[in-house]
């Protein structure tokens, strides 16, 4: 079947903000709530294993701080944090702290330019979502996209595939016509068992994931100048990734 749609993960696909962008911006809202919670690298990387941020939260008291006395309106609160999260990592973004990971605007550009529908599935917030773009692809790129599903649109996250299974529901489009861009564990599962072809670009927190069902594992996409390195699988390409690459993929 014609390869006629992409879709992208965004945290640690599109951009690397994880490390560098969400824990820090879980830290100052913490700080902001006069928690002494503080999460480095070693154990944000654990914390990762758990999609959605508001679970994850609940995730590390349960986990980590059993001496964290619960109040009554837990549950609020963790709404109340996870709200001054997305506002810290919205200034972060602004700032131009988030940039784009090697080779996804240049991608995006050709695909846009070919006719090629573009969709996004991820466990992260649509806010979230909405300044990434905005912020690293310039005013309007949101509308790039012709699905943004994104949050809690479907109950279960990842690794579940719904989030997909969803957005293809909105595109109308069978999972056999489309190509998805992973960077972990838990996206592999959640886009292979939509049943869709997947191409995943490691992080530092990934590198050592089972990637198990993905049809190709990269450093990332690459630039004409700065090769991306195949990890696994049968790539084709010739240093980086461009549509004609992703056709063969998809089309073997």
């Amino acid at each position: 079947m014609t390869l006629q749609a992409l879709i992208f993960d965004v945290d640690g696909t599109l951009a690397d903000t994880e490390r560098d962008g969400h824990r820090p911006a879980f830290n100052a809202a913490f700080r902001e709530f006069g928690l002494d919670w503080d999460w480095d690298v070693a154990l944000y990387g654990k914390l990762l294993a758990i999609t959605g941020g508001k679970e994850r939260m609940k995730h590390y008291v349960e986990t980590y701080r059993p001496d964290f006395m619960k109040p009554d309106d837990f549950d609020d609160l963790v709404v109340e944090l996870h709200k001054a999260k997305t506002r810290h990592y919205t200034t972060m973004l602004a700032e131009g702290n988030v940039p784009m990971r090697p080779g996804v605007k240049r991608l995006l550009e050709e695909a846009r330019a070919a006719g090629i529908r573009l969709a996004i599935a991820t466990t992260t917030t649509p806010d979230n979502v909405t300044a990434l773009l905005e912020h690293s692809l310039g005013k309007g790129s949101t509308d790039w996209f012709e699905v943004i599903a994104a949050g809690d649109i479907v109950p279960a996250k990842k690794p579940a595939p719904d989030i997909y299974i969803w957005a293809l529901a909105q595109m109308k489009l069978a999972p056999e016509a489309c190509l998805a861009f992973e960077d972990s564990e838990n996206g592999i599962r959640a886009s292979r068992g939509a049943g869709l072809t997947t191409l995943v670009t490691v992080n530092d927190y990934t590198f050592d994931h089972d990637f198990t069902g993905a049809s190709v594992v990269l450093s990332d996409l690459g630039e004409p100048d700065a090769p991306a390195t195949a990890l696994s699988g049968a790539w084709q390409g010739q240093g980086y990734v461009t549509l004609e690459s992703l056709r063969v993929l998809h089309n073997p």
